[in-house]
């Protein structure tokens, strides 16, 4: 099964290192969707299928944390894996982002362990690539 990816970042050059480290990962990947705020991303998800997001929580627009809480109140995608991507080091939010069902990692990150969480928030590995 591949996996279809939304990335959401206001940084265009972020929004390509996850994306280039993620196919690094040897991951099945499907498509992968880019958005620079939380507003443009919860467009995408009405418009295409997407099985995991991968979501900043600082930008401008819509930030992740309004992201995720619209995402975990809509029947449809209360259910979605999110990993917030983020700098953030304030421990009160992260413990938030986590509590609406999101893993957390921090900025920069190895992509073993962008690997290890998309995993364990999804339950896919190389062994499912075609």
């Amino acid at each position: 099964m591949a996996l279809n990816i939304l990335v959401v970042d206001d940084s265009s050059v972020m929004r390509s290192i996850i994306i280039k480290t993620l196919k690094m990962t040897d991951l099945p990947l499907g498509d992968i969707w880019e958005a620079k705020n939380g507003q443009e991303g919860l467009r995408l998800l009405h418009e295409k299928w997407i099985d995991l997001a991968l979501v900043d929580i600082h930008m401008p627009v819509m930030d992740g944390e309004e992201m995720i809480r619209h995402l975990r109140e809509n029947q449809q995608y209360e259910n979605l894996p999110v990993i917030v991507v983020s700098s953030e080091s304030d421990p009160n939010k992260i413990e938030m982002m986590l509590r609406q069902g999101a893993m957390f990692i921090h900025k920069p990150f190895k992509p073993e362990t962008l690997r290890e969480v998309v995993i364990d928030m999804t339950g896919v590995n190389y062994e499912d690539k075609d």
